[in-house]
């Protein structure tokens, strides 16, 4: 099969709005090649009667806008009212949400086609997309299939590694989007969540199975910064980013971040940091003192207490209430989010949370806007991941991992060590590729900016990618 590497979102539009492919042929072609490649696992279900109809109707003149005739992916606890909308997890297999997600409404209305729902981490609680559940399997990374995708979004990063779409949806609560995109050699953006309300770039309140209202968000994922800049344009109804010149840009390079990881990896991201240098980046190496400190007083207790709540009012303002929390933790399929949601159902940070939310967190905030402001800087950099891809483990989903050689951690808290903290905080990320390790493997570089500073960040990407390119197609 061919592994050349797909068009840009845009140039696919283009050339489908100049009747030089026809939509009908290009979807088609899309739900082809899933399934000659559904060992990935990258999919739930595909939709493909009515992505052909809805394709037809493009073709016909019935359907325009931005993304007419584009083929999507969309991670699977996005609500599609046409589409079950899983999570992933045994109670959902087969809800059916009343209403679509407004992010993803955003995407129909200018005309994209949604091909398929993808497959994820179970309810979004992991970090490998090695999904237990009987009808969703472990998802793999066409780079070598025997290692994770990362997660959740594991399922929209491989489809659109593997070439199937060149664009989707994931979304991000603790690095969801970025660690995948990491990992896969694509991109993600985490947009700006702030403390909700107008700071929050996306909403799609109560209609994406939930973890945490105060770090959850759906975020573009796609295989060039291009893309994901496409896709966030037409949800916000703001210009498509351009690129920005990087000469004089002022990026915070933390040591806390930079250390201990992978040695294939760091040489990868050493070299890309250097290139950025010799494009006229000035590298700011001023450290953040104490930031995974405070940042692990806010973590668990809000992803492990909010979904009390949060949960229930999903299944409400989806349309879902013959289901229950109690519904989805007795049927969860994964050793490693039954353990999550016995915390949950027995909210052990309930007491906790006050304080996190009122102390812990606004503390977590002012360390990053003091660095910001101090340090004068554009943006943060630093690899995505401390490591490239681990090995699937089918016995527990997730498992332990050795960096070095050295003693074994847990293989979450070890791949979301640099995502967390600015999840935390709320704040924009964007990861995309940097190169690839000597063993083949993709490695992801993160630039993160203060709340609010999302175009700008997805114009620093784009001469970003410029310099350290597109990842290579995978040998599939």
């Amino acid at each position: 099969m061919a592994d050349t590497p797909s068009p840009t979102a845009a140039e696919l539009v283009a050339s489908i709005r100049d009747k030089k492919l026809s939509a009908v042929s290009t979807v088609r072609a899309a739900l082809e090649r899933a399934e000659q490649l559904k060992d990935l696992n990258a999919f739930i279900v595909l939709n493909r009667e009515a992505a052909l109809a809805a394709a037809a109707l493009v073709d016909a003149g019935k359907t325009t806008g931005a993304l007419a005739g584009l083929p999507i992916v969309v991670k699977d606890n996005i609500n599609t009212a046409d589409l079950p909308t899983s999570a992933g997890t045994p109670a959902l297999q087969n809800a059916r949400p009343s209403r679509n997600a407004p992010s993803l409404q955003k995407l129909l209305d200018a005309g994209a086609i949604v091909i398929g729902k993808t497959n994820m981490h179970e309810l979004a609680f992991g970090i490998t997309s090695t999904n237990l559940s009987s009808f969703a399997g472990p998802i793999k990374n066409p780079y070598d299939k025997s290692r994770i995708p990362g997660g959740s979004s594991g399922g929209t990063a491989a489809a659109i590694a593997a070439g199937i779409a060149t664009c989707g949806l994931g979304s991000d609560t603790g690095g969801s989007t970025r660690v995948p995109a990491a990992l896969t050699g694509t991109v993600g953006l985490r947009p700006s969540v702030g403390n909700g309300g107008a700071e929050r770039r996306y909403d799609d309140a109560n209609l994406v199975v939930p973890i945490s209202h105060t770090r959850d968000t759906v975020g573009p994922m796609g295989r060039t910064v291009a893309d994901v800049a496409l896709l966030d344009s037409v949800i916000t109804g703001s210009p498509v980013a351009s690129a920005e010149p990087l000469r004089g840009k002022r990026f915070g390079v933390p040591a806390s971040f930079w250390s201990g990881l992978d040695r294939g990896l760091e040489a990868v991201a050493i070299a890309a940091r250097a290139k950025l240098a010799a494009a006229g980046v000035v590298l700011v190496d001023v450290d953040m003192p104490g930031l995974f400190e405070q940042n692990g007083k806010v973590s668990f207790p809000v992803a492990l207490h909010e979904p009390v709540a949060d949960i229930p009012a999903y299944l409400r303002a989806s349309g879902l209430e013959g289901i229950t929390l109690a519904d989805i933790a007795a049927k969860i399929a994964c050793p490693d989010v039954q353990g999550a949601f016995g915390a949950i159902t027995a909210d052990v940070f309930g007491a906790a949370y006050p304080d996190v939310m009122n102390v812990q967190r606004p503390a977590l905030q002012k360390i990053y806007q003091a660095y910001f402001r101090d340090n004068k800087l554009d943006a943060i950099l630093f690899p995505t991941t401390i490591a490239p891809a681990p090995v699937i483990d089918m016995e527990k989903g997730s498992s332990e991992m050795s960096v070095n050689g050295g003693a074994p951690t847990p293989t979450f808290d070890t791949m979301i060590r640099n995502t967390d903290p600015g999840s935390n905080a709320g704040l924009p990320g964007l990861s995309l590729f940097a190169g690839m390790t000597a063993g083949g493997l993709p490695v992801g570089l993160e630039i993160d900016g203060p709340v609010g500073s999302d175009p700008k960040l997805l114009a620093l990407g784009l001469s970003i990618e410029a310099i350290l390119g597109t990842a290579p197609p995978p040998e599939l």
